[in-house]
């Protein structure tokens, strides 16, 4: 019997008319995101935190420098986690090792208060972790489907969804606990999502059939990895070769090194989300809320805080229902994640809405990135689809002429504050609209930057030129980290809003010359769109 998508036959049973293994990834995947970003938005404010606080009361420059580290490595790490998947390990085996490292690695956070070693130990499982469990479970995605069509394509947007959802409940929840409760709980909590993501996966692996077995089942691994390398060595030569013999493929590759170079800038700029501009939210902005904007702000919080884990559940149910007779312990965890994660929600809202004063988390507004992305991607999407999608480079112009004017709009906000001033209580509507414009150009950005790279690269060099594209992203981190590492220099000699125009201004001249490139990089295309 011949089976319309990959997997197994329980996996033919569909969940919004795509396979049901395509929801146990979504799920996987979606508490990944929550340890991961729930992490991410208490790193910095947890090192700049004073020791009375339970922090570590660092420079702001050493923070975001390991801020910088940190976030650059975990772009990197997935090209070593991709290559020991396809060559050794098989993507589950890699996702599930990768998920009980970073689990190991949210734990070791939890008891840093022992010692500090703990807090390094952990990052450096979250990093090595994340290398094993990333390109592997997109991987798995793709190969759920038979077709390259557009079901193939509706069934990553489902996906990036589920990244977008994990995200979003993360930096709640985890922000909300670490800056209320502790930021031994609030690195815990992580922990305990990624664990029961880790055990679902686990038990209901089978669902995908021979999808993610081990790629090498006999023979000597010095023998394999020899050959590896060499595959790559031959790969690289004959990149040259091809590029040296034919223009069409020399353009192209052109056009992705370009490219590539450009969303340097952009993720430049976008990443001093978990960075400075999670200082500036902390120090520089008024967040303590009375009255009508105090019940305003609670209401908000409660709504899109409730309809999207009511959205969740409704899917999860649906996968209960097809899934529950063959993998019930399975959908048992998963369950249980799901009791767990409404009790904490509602605990927090109830605690909110109990509490005489309100103070907005610093956290919270990381939170607006994830939001934005649930709302406003499917319309982008529409237009891409319409007459009015532009070019390839007109896209990229355009999200980095947004995160420009993002960064502007701090800028402006920040004008009052004395140079040199450790707090402040700037308008957190500020924050609020760069967050929005910054999401809005990452929607021109991110999927249309992937997107670009698989359709200008050779079929067989399309994962090298995707190890291009992260290496990009790991430089862009690093040196978002360091370059925020100047704020406190700056700010005191030219003023905090001299800060935020360095990321005004380099970002609007990237889309200036971008615009100006467009026609010349549409040429180099060859008739790719």
């Amino acid at each position: 019997m011949e089976f319309k998508f990959g997997g197994s036959e329980t996996n033919q049973k569909t969940v919004l008319g795509h396979p049901s293994g395509l929801f146990v990834l979504f799920f996987t995947e979606m508490w990944e995101r929550f340890s991961y970003y729930g992490m991410r938005a208490l790193l910095v404010l947890f090192l700049v935190s004073t020791v009375i606080d339970g922090g570590w009361e660092w420079d702001r420059a050493d923070a975001l420098v390991l801020y910088g580290w940190y976030t650059g490595l975990v772009y990197l790490t997935p090209i070593i986690g991709g290559f020991i998947a396809d060559k050794f390990m098989g993507y589950r085996k890699a996702i599930i090792l990768g998920a009980f490292i970073m689990t190991l690695g949210h734990a070791s956070m939890a008891l840093e208060g022992m010692t500090s070693m703990f807090f390094y130990a952990g990052l450096t499982f979250l990093i090595i972790g994340n290398g094993l469990f990333k390109p592997n479970i997109s991987s798995m995605v793709g190969q759920l489907y038979k077709s390259q069509g557009k079901e193939k394509d509706a069934g990553y947007t489902i996906f990036y969804m589920g990244i977008n959802a994990g995200a979003f409940l993360g930096i709640l929840l985890c922000g909300y606990i670490g800056e209320n409760v502790s930021w031994h709980y609030g690195f815990g909590l992580a922990g305990v999502f990624m664990f029961f993501g880790m055990l679902q996966f686990h038990f209901s692996q089978k669902i995908f059939g021979k999808i993610g077995l081990t790629p090498v089942k006999t023979g000597d691994i010095e023998h394999v990895l020899e050959d590896s390398i060499e595959k790559i060595e031959e790969d690289i030569e004959e990149i040259v070769e091809g590029v040296e013999k034919t223009k069409v493929v020399r353009d192209r590759m052109i056009v992705i090194g370009i490219l590539s170079l450009f969303v340097v800038f952009f993720w430049w700029a976008f990443e001093q989300a978990g960075g400075s501009m999670t200082i500036f939210a902390a120090d520089y902005t008024d967040r303590a809320l009375e009255g009508s904007a105090a019940t305003t702000f609670k209401i908000i919080n409660t709504i899109i805080t409730i309809i999207p884990m009511l959205v969740i559940t409704w899917v999860l149910a649906m996968l209960f229902k097809q899934t529950y007779s063959k993998y019930s312990l399975a959908n048992i965890i998963l369950g249980f994640s799901f009791v767990l994660i409404w009790g904490i929600v509602i605990w927090m809202l109830n605690r909110d809405f109990q509490s005489d004063t309100t103070e907005v988390p610093a956290s919270w507004f990381s939170v607006l990135n994830s939001l934005f992305i649930i709302l406003f991607a499917p319309l982008f999407s529409k237009i891409w689809e319409s007459k009015y999608n532009p070019s390839g480079p007109v896209k990229f112009a355009i999200g980095l002429f947004l995160v420009g004017i993002g960064f502007g709009a701090l800028a402006y906000g920040a004008a009052g504050i004395p140079d040199g001033a450790k707090t402040a209580s700037v308008s957190l509507i500020f924050l609020v609209i760069a967050y929005f414009l910054h999401t809005m150009g990452e929607l021109c950005v991110s999927p249309v930057g992937l997107s670009y790279v698989s359709k200008l690269a050779p079929v067989k060099f399309v994962s090298l030129m995707f190890g291009i594209w992260f290496t990009a992203n790991f430089f862009a981190n690093l040196l978002g980290g360091f370059t925020g590492s100047y704020m406190d220099p700056i700010m005191e000699e030219h003023g905090l809003s001299t800060f935020f125009l360095i990321f005004t201004i380099i970002p609007i001249v990237a889309a200036l010359i971008m615009l100006v490139l467009n026609r010349k990089l549409l040429k180099m295309m060859h008739g790719i769109k």
